[in-house]
């Protein structure tokens, strides 16, 4: 929870760069979901707002040294899923605690994964995969942005719901993981569709499904993993501000005013729904409150299907 801080405090935030932790390696969803917001946000506070990539494990990394940075209001993290509600059960042990030792700032946005295929594989269906995959001698390969994330998440349930076998090949992000799809080193995988997306019309990756309970505006032509016979099948990925628990109350609304703001601009909005992504603009607490219902519904599906790192 932010601390109380002067008035005056806030009027002269930022009075130098802010510091931006992103845990993934850059060209990743988190990094295009940041990048959205942050020349607009330079300009509405007129102080460089500086990138600070941190990939490793998951998005834990970039977690735990934000978890560590000093509660001033100049270093904050753009999270995701993964590393925040995901990484925590899945990693036995981890530096940080998500309810404990960071501050909510503002939920950026919400968007589904897509199901994407190397095109040399003859398959343009669900379906197809599933029998694909079934009638293989050796697993085929899917890559994801890192163990522990959503892509990791939803692909494993995307295993258990088809009963096919897989080979889990993780990436130090996800524009790697979808690098190593193009060039056929792996054969599928669920992708950031912010990053997936503008490669569908070049023909270097075929889409089968989204992961979203409903179809996307972004290609309505497209079905729903669930619609093409796994019903139930869901799995998303939000991205959000955070910072180390104790930043300025001042602070923590000055940002989040800024930020919704920004959120409901046409132009930004727009922006993101040609990366398939909604903007999600609200207050702290709204943003605590999905990443309480987050880390419940993941940590079943975890428990349920025996998935834990040591």
């Amino acid at each position: 929870m932010a601390q109380s801080a002067p008035a005056n405090f806030a009027q002269a935030f930022p009075n130098k760069p802010v510091r931006l932790i992103i845990g993934f390696a850059p060209g990743g969803g988190t990094d295009v979901a940041s990048r959205v917001l942050t020349h607009h946000l330079t300009d509405k506070f007129g102080q460089p707002i500086v990138i600070d990539y941190r990939p490793g494990a998951g998005g834990t990394v970039g977690n735990a040294l934000a978890a560590k940075a000093t509660p001033d209001g100049y270093t904050w993290l753009m999270t995701a899923t993964g590393p925040h509600v995901i990484g925590p059960s899945y990693y036995r042990s981890l530096p940080y605690d998500p309810f404990r030792d960071f501050t909510e700032i503002a939920m950026v946005s919400i968007s589904p994964y897509l199901l994407v295929v190397h095109p040399s594989i003859d398959v343009k269906t669900v379906p197809e995969l599933v029998a694909w995959l079934r009638k293989r001698t050796a697993p085929a390969a899917y890559s994801t942005a890192g163990a522990g994330t959503p892509s990791h998440l939803a692909s494993e349930l995307f295993k258990s719901m088809a009963k096919v076998e897989l080979t889990h090949v993780p990436y130090k992000g996800a524009a790697p993981a979808l690098m190593d799809i193009i060039g056929g080193q792996v054969q599928l995988g669920f992708s950031d569709i912010l990053i997936s997306g503008p490669h569908l019309t070049s023909g270097r990756l075929r889409a089968l499904a989204t992961s979203g309970s409903t179809r996307t505006p972004l290609a309505p032509d497209l079905p729903t993993v669930a619609e093409s016979g796994l019903p139930g099948f869901e799995g998303l990925v939000w991205y959000g501000l955070v910072g180390p628990q104790g930043m300025p109350a001042a602070v923590v609304r000055t940002v989040n005013a800024e930020v919704s703001r920004l959120l409901g601009l046409a132009e930004v909005r727009e922006r993101y729904a040609q990366l398939g992504a909604t903007p999600t603009p609200g207050a702290p607490a709204e943003f605590s409150a999905q990443i309480k219902r987050d880390f419940d519904k993941w940590a079943k599906v975890m428990k349920s299907a025996g998935i834990r790192q040591d």
